[in-house]
């Protein structure tokens, strides 16, 4: 149906989700003066996924796509650790990817920041009594956000961003 009056328009128009639509946008601007301030510039954000079905990592992408664009208010997901402000955490925490995950979390620069995104990382979600699942990410690293969601909206993600962005400035005026 949406398609359809999309295709049978005749004018351009802007194309939103119904709902949401301005809170996401006063809050990235809201996220773009605070990373500015506190940064002077991006803040760069590297993401492991830790043994997820996939949803989250599709909602997080779905930030750098252009209706949502992330990069406009400030935030940009890098490849490597050692370029990352912060971390973001997906999934269940499997055995396969502590390693991994450990190896990352080391080679981010200091002060370390941890976000764990999505239900799975803290209760396993349905993996949760499977052998190949070590338990939740707080078991080895210490978050200061966790996402709520299966799988988090991408307006939690940024409610998370300005979260963060007023622990960094407390953390910075001590």
């Amino acid at each position: 149906m949406f398609l359809k009056k999309l295709l049978f328009k005749n004018k351009t128009q802007d194309i939103a989700p119904e709902s949401g639509t301005g809170s996401v946008l006063i809050k990235g601007d809201e996220l773009k003066r605070s990373v500015d301030k506190v940064f002077g510039r991006s803040l760069f954000v590297r993401l492991v996924d830790s043994g997820s079905c996939n949803a989250c990592e599709t909602e997080l992408s779905a930030l750098s796509n252009p209706y949502y664009d992330l990069e406009r208010f400030g935030v940009k997901f890098v490849a490597s650790p050692k370029h990352a402000d912060v971390l973001i955490v997906t999934g269940c925490l499997t055995r396969n990817m502590l390693n991994p995950l450990l190896k990352t979390y080391e080679n981010i620069p200091s002060p370390k920041f941890v976000i764990t995104a999505g239900d799975c990382t803290e209760t396993g979600g349905p993996f949760k009594d499977s052998y190949s699942v070590c338990g939740p990410v707080s078991k080895y690293l210490n978050a200061v956000i966790h996402v709520k969601g299966c799988p988090p909206e991408p307006e939690a993600v940024v409610s998370a961003f300005l979260k963060f962005m007023d622990i960094v400035k407390a953390s910075a005026a001590c």
